[in-house]
């Protein structure tokens, strides 16, 4: 059983053998948390109990910066209802790469409204090698720069008309590797079975991280995405329930490390990676690339694009196009063909 490292939380097994997590301050009340720990869920319900727990006994911080800086921005972004509203896997990301922006550029004790469009434009620039990263720092800027504008802070937005980087597409697995990948790793083995939740579910690499045996439920598996919040029920693939029904369960989550220990989504990844590697694939297949593989392969079953999104989870028709770009390119290919040599066939 994982060793519970958040303050105030603790655990009992029931007589079903499952985990029953609880938040509770000396002399307080027992408050239930949903999930296994790390989950959105879960943590969404540890930050409200730790709050209304402390609200009593909460000290003044000490402000961050001077008001009208970019320091003092950041602070009261932090504190806003537009960064509360975002997942708590999505706060902890923006706030780290907010932060180091910050820090990167040097921009804490400048003012806000003294931003000009050359001066994002320089930011930029300084990343054009890592078009990711370029990408990543306007879109950070460009949140709270509008973030103060609806706070009175600045009139005008400088990161307006700044076209973003063009990135390179993440692989999609082939048929070819995703049996390499199953040739070499059989039925039983936590490699197949990570693999298997993956592709036949076509969730982030978090998600199936997060996946417990309680997620499964009249022939599907429930899904409760961390990024969006998105809540799923996907009917079980008859291989991915083959694969399950090899799986030794011994503990509540699906899949456990060596140590018996439900994964990081970090330590997830990472493994996978490994994994991957073994298999003797090329670098260019990636674990998010198995997200893609599945809606390609919907596609390729003749899926339209909002049956594809009831199983990825995915809000943006744009989003699903891009993913099964190729599958449609070879169909209205290969009719468009198909009509050319119906008509040359004519006398």
């Amino acid at each position: 059983m994982t060793r519970i490292k958040l303050r105030y939380v603790d655990y009992f097994t029931d007589r079903n053998g499952y985990a029953r997590y609880y938040f509770r301050r000396r002399r307080g009340s027992r408050i239930t948390l949903p999930g296994m720990p790390g989950s959105a869920e879960f943590m969404q319900a540890y930050e409200a109990a730790l709050a209304n727990q402390s609200s009593s006994s909460a000290t003044p911080q000490k402000s961050r910066g001077t008001p009208g800086t970019f320091d003092h921005l950041v602070e009261l972004y932090l504190r806003s209802s537009d960064y509360a509203r975002l997942a708590p896997s999505t706060r902890n990301a923006y706030r780290l790469a907010i932060d180091r922006l910050i820090r990167d550029e040097r921009i804490g004790h400048r003012r806000v409204d003294q931003l000009r469009r050359e001066h994002v434009s320089h930011m930029l620039a300084k990343r054009a090698e890592t078009p990711g990263a370029a990408n990543d720092a306007l879109k950070k800027m460009r949140i709270l720069v509008r973030f103060a504008i609806d706070n009175g802070l600045r009139k005008d937005d400088p990161t307006l008309r700044l076209k973003p980087f063009a990135e390179g597409e993440l692989h999609t697995w082939s048929d070819e590797e995703i049996a390499r990948y199953e040739t070499r790793w059989k039925a039983g083995t936590r490699e197949r079975t990570s693999f298997a939740l993956l592709l036949f579910t076509g969730q982030r690499l978090a998600d199936v991280a997060r996946m417990s045996w309680r997620d499964l439920e009249g022939g599907g598996i429930h899904v409760l995405q961390g990024k969006t919040r998105e809540r799923l029920w996907i009917p079980l693939h008859p291989d991915l329930a083959i694969i399950l029904e090899q799986w030794t369960r011994t503990h509540l989550s699906i899949l456990v490390t060596n140590f018996g220990k439900p994964f990081t989504t970090k330590g997830f990844g990472n493994w996978m990676a490994d994994r991957i590697a073994l298999a003797g694939l090329p670098e260019r297949c990636v674990t998010h690339g198995l997200r893609k593989a599945a809606a390609r392969r919907l596609a390729d079953a003749g899926c339209t694009p909002h049956q594809i999104m009831s199983i990825t989870g995915h809000r943006s028709l744009k989003e699903v196009t891009r993913y099964t770009r190729a599958t449609e390119q070879r169909r209205l290919a290969t009719d468009a063909m198909e009509r050319l040599k119906h008509k040359n066939s004519q006398p």
